[in-house]
């Protein structure tokens, strides 16, 4: 009487399931990576309530030391309302976010505010959340 399993066990891997799992992965690594926008400028941003979303096209920062940087160069006073103008040339409705150490004066911030309003050029100052 010869006895046979019915049931056979393959040794064989399917790895369609792995791959699905790792594509999955490898979009939303991608997505959520583009959403995300880090300040390589170091800063302690001020405290805010307040909230104001508008797109940002340019991005203009001031450190704890008074420099400046527009999306994150180094720039000299002298040629910021040059950069910025010729940055937002071709915009319809252009916008410049601030971010502005707390230890900087205030003349700091309102230097750069005098520049933006003499392009016409409507500017956010960033904060923080309160904790």
């Amino acid at each position: 009487m010869s006895l046979r399993m019915r049931n056979k066990r393959s040794a064989e891997f399917n790895m369609s399931s792995l791959t699905d799992i790792i594509f999955l992965l490898l979009i939303f690594f991608l997505l959520t990576s583009t959403l995300v926008q880090p300040n390589a400028v170091k800063l302690l941003l001020p405290n805010s309530n307040s909230k104001t979303q508008a797109r940002q096209t340019v991005a203009v920062a001031i450190d704890a030391q008074n420099r400046w940087y527009v999306d994150n160069e180094p720039v000299s006073r002298g040629k910021m309302g040059g950069i910025l103008a010729s940055k937002t040339a071709n915009q319809d409705d252009p916008t410049v976010v601030l971010y502005a150490d707390k230890q900087v004066p205030i003349d700091e911030v309102i230097q750069v505010m005098n520049i933006a309003n003499d392009q016409r050029i409507k500017l956010i100052l960033a904060t923080e959340p309160p904790k």
